[in-house]
């Protein structure tokens, strides 16, 4: 019998719905369907008092998803998508992204054309996009303390965000260098569009093999961003005597003391897109970014009498 997996937003009422719905749909054609929801692929924030949550990457698939799935509906907004992916990337698993919330940069298809959408799913009409991911570790010293799988970007800054920190980053074998700014940005092509374009940085085609650091507010008009081969291993230790805070995917984070330092490198995993048509990376900027808009009225040629 052929699987098919299901990861939903379980805090929104037409997710969990839509989830339920397709279930009964997808078992009355000969499937078993196995469910789960985003939040398993949440590794939750840290605190003072307890600095470290760790979850190992691979111990987030969820019970019943194995690699033998065809593969699985995302239904919910960004956070979702960046979820499931956290949780199915080691498998492999194509997923098919729903979008049930606002904005869904992420998403392939909405949840009123997912009756046509998986019609042309099951023919097999479909192309998969593979996007890389980065692997964020936390190390206290030579031991690794805290771990996640990234598809858009990692943020190392302090608390408050407005206070400057140091940090002294190497990128593979080149002698590390120093930045003074609020904060450090470690962003994937697919992350360009994220964060770290709101910190000024620019916007990556999805299949262009490299990583970008950007600083958040730096202080120096020489710390400006910087785009390297995915394959460069990237090291960050702080020069702060105070704690520093690092997020991922801005659903996941742990506290990082002046002692640790993190690193950064290209995940043996890829994040699977289905995609329904050939990707038009152009038409998603312009259709939810609005890019390349004309923003006056171009002029008309007009007849002269």
């Amino acid at each position: 019998m052929p699987k098919v997996g299901i990861i939903y937003n379980d805090i929104k009422p037409v997710a969990q719905q839509a989830a339920v719905e397709w279930q009964e749909k997808l078992m009355s054609h000969g499937f078993e369907v196995s469910l789960a929801t985003g939040v398993g692929g949440i590794l939750g924030y840290s605190s003072p008092e307890r600095p470290i949550c760790h979850t190992p990457i691979d111990s987030l698939v969820p019970p019943q998803f194995d690699p033998d799935m065809l593969f699985a509906l995302a239904l919910g907004g960004d956070g979702t998508v960046l979820s499931a992916f956290r949780q199915l990337a080691p498998l492999g698993i194509p997923l098919l992204t729903v979008n049930t919330g606002h904005m869904g940069f992420l998403t392939e298809t909405y949840l009123n054309q997912l009756p046509q959408a998986m019609d042309q799913v099951l023919a097999g009409d479909y192309e998969v996009e593979e996007r890389a991911m980065l692997a964020v570790t936390l190390y206290h010293g030579q031991t690794l303390v805290w771990e996640a799988l990234c598809l858009n970007e990692m943020v190392l800054h302090r608390e408050p965000l407005t206070s400057m920190c140091h940090f002294e980053v190497g990128i593979g074998r080149h002698a590390p260098v120093d930045i003074a700014a609020d904060g450090i940005i470690i962003s994937t092509p697919t992350g360009s569009t994220a964060y770290s374009l709101s910190a000024g940085g620019p916007v990556i085609t999805p299949g262009v093999p490299v990583t970008q650091l950007i600083p958040i507010c730096p202080h120096s008009l020489a710390s400006r961003g910087l785009v390297f081969p995915d394959q460069e291993q990237v090291t960050i230790h702080s020069a702060n005597p105070d704690p520093l805070v690092m997020i991922v995917d801005g659903n996941a984070g742990c506290y990082v003391m002046p002692e640790d330092w993190v690193r950064t490198d290209k995940a043996p995993y890829l994040a699977r897109f289905i995609r329904l048509r050939s990707p038009e990376f152009f038409k998603v900027l312009r259709e939810k970014l609005g890019w390349g808009l004309p923003h006056i009225a171009k002029p008309t040629s007009v007849e002269l009498p």
